[in-house]
């Protein structure tokens, strides 16, 4: 396998660009690295500045690309969809004139991608890991995300060449196997991929490696997490939002938890997958300072079972 593995931002807690505790963005340039990370993704919109001579800078000093910028919005909401827009357009005319990660066998789409997931919504945000009690979209609404969704990939793509593949988000629209069934069959592939997240399938009640195989026509790019099965068994009986859970420690580091890697590393290898793995590991910001030790574990862990 050709394989870089990648990091992104919501390891050191970010994930809500107006929370006061972010650690500066420079300095999960600097933990990446000294972690051994290949790159990152650019982390949700406003957090990293749309600064190309500065971004550039900071990222060639200390050898890392961007792998993908993210849109981690309400994709429901219509009047969204304008702001939407030109977020896309700030985000992919920045990733697409940094400095270009590498094309590797085996990869679908060059990177950097568009990462594009729909969050803000109070009532699936509590059920988040319920698919029995998480209200579903009635038509028109989702019809409305559909369109958005289509709207911002084809600008990514038309405008910048840039492919956007959809993340199936705890908390959000698009969580459980029913909602991404329905979203592989209504957005086709010459519009946008897939990035599953191996955290999030386990966390919505999917294997990971099933949800792999079943939409493996579909993925672009992936995520991996780790879930400690104890705090995750904690959150599931209480009514908590996600990134509560995630403040609690349902995430860990790769390798201590319930998702069996060499087991997911066999079937990449099988398939022939190439380009970037991103680690994540959702946290709140407040204890980023154990970031740079979880990271560097996650990332020591992979290289131990052939990543």
């Amino acid at each position: 396998m050709h394989i870089t593995v990648t990091t992104a931002p919501c390891c050191w807690g970010v994930d809500d660009v107006a929370n006061p505790n972010l650690p500066a963005w420079t300095r999960v340039l600097d933990e990446a690295a000294a972690a051994g990370y290949g790159g990152l993704e650019l982390g949700p919109y406003g957090y990293v500045p749309l600064d190309l001579p500065v971004v550039t800078e900071a990222l060639t000093t200390r050898g890392l690309y961007i792998v993908a910028g993210t849109i981690f919005d309400d994709l429901v909401t219509g009047t969204r969809r304008g702001d939407l827009l030109r977020q896309t357009r700030e985000i992919c005319a920045l990733i697409t004139r940094l400095p270009r990660p590498p094309l590797a066998d085996g990869q679908r789409h060059p990177a950097p991608y568009l990462t594009v997931m729909d969050w803000g919504h109070d009532e699936r945000d509590f059920a988040a890991g319920h698919p029995d009690r998480a209200p579903r979209l009635a038509a028109e609404a989702w019809d409305g995300m559909m369109a958005t969704i289509r709207a911002i990939a084809e600008t990514a793509r038309d405008e910048f060449g840039v492919r956007a593949v959809v993340h199936p988000h705890a908390g959000g629209y698009i969580e459980f196997r029913d909602e991404i069934d329905r979203l592989a069959a209504e957005i086709p592939a010459e519009v946008a991929g897939f990035c599953i997240d191996t955290g999030h399938s386990y966390y919505a009640g999917m294997d990971p490696l099933d949800a792999l195989g079943r939409y493996w026509d579909r993925i672009d790019y992936i995520h991996f997490k780790d879930i400690d099965r104890a705090v995750f068994d904690r959150v599931m009986s209480e009514r908590i939002r996600f990134f509560e859970a995630c403040a609690k420690g349902v995430m860990c580091p790769i390798g201590r938890g319930v998702i069996d890697y060499p087991a997911i590393r066999a079937f990449l290898s099988e398939r022939g997958y190439g380009g970037f793995i991103t680690v994540e590991q959702e946290r709140d910001p407040r204890n980023a300072g154990g970031s740079l030790a979880d990271v560097k574990a996650s990332r020591d862990y992979l290289k131990g079972v052939g990543f």
